[in-house]
């Protein structure tokens, strides 16, 4: 090999552990409640989305949705109901969340439940979108990757039934602006 080659392949080694490194703490939270019965768990891969983009658009907004969904690598969702520690599972999301590698891109209160929205940017692209809740009873973390529009996700959450994604709608184009917060 020369060092041309060793180079190239450093440094794919490298950005393809920081990827995994970046998801890891939230891989961690999943699979440490993988095996709990009492948590409602969803897992869509790339595979199930390049389905839906098989499917024949009617209209214009269905083709920019099956475009946005053609770039979407995965979606997990952990979630819990009726429990009693659902602040504690906030919590405990974002204690392994690295803030380092996460953007708040908004926050929403309402009626006793907290709900953040937080993405990791890869190459100016968002790369994944997290969403956490947390209520009085009620507990979501969910995980979007892949290629993300914010302008569709919430159309794509509607058509798949996610609950909170619709929370999207609601954001300006400036992630930073009080009225987001």
């Amino acid at each position: 090999m020369n060092s041309k080659t060793i180079g190239v392949t450093a440094i794919m080694v490298i950005t393809t552990v920081s990827a995994f490194a970046q998801s890891d703490a939230i891989t961690k939270f999943f699979n440490k409640y993988a095996t709990d019965e009492s948590f409602t768990q969803v897992t869509v891969s790339s595979k199930m989305f390049s389905l839906f983009t098989e499917m024949e658009a009617e209209t214009p907004e269905d083709k920019e949705v099956l475009e946005a969904i053609s770039k979407l690598k995965g979606l997990r969702i952990l979630a819990k109901d009726d429990t009693r520690d659902a602040r504690t599972l906030y919590q405990e999301a974002f204690t392994l969340i690295p803030a380092a590698d996460y953007e708040e891109l908004m926050s929403v209160r309402d009626d006793n439940k907290d709900m953040k929205f937080m993405i990791r940017e890869n190459g100016g692209k968002i790369a994944e979108l997290l969403m956490v809740l947390g209520g009085a009873d009620e507990f979501m973390v969910l995980s979007l990757f892949g290629e993300i529009d914010l302008k569709q996700i919430s159309r794509i959450g509607r058509r798949m039934n996610v609950s909170g994604l619709e929370n999207l709608e609601k954001m300006n184009k400036k992630p930073n602006s009080k009225e987001n917060k």
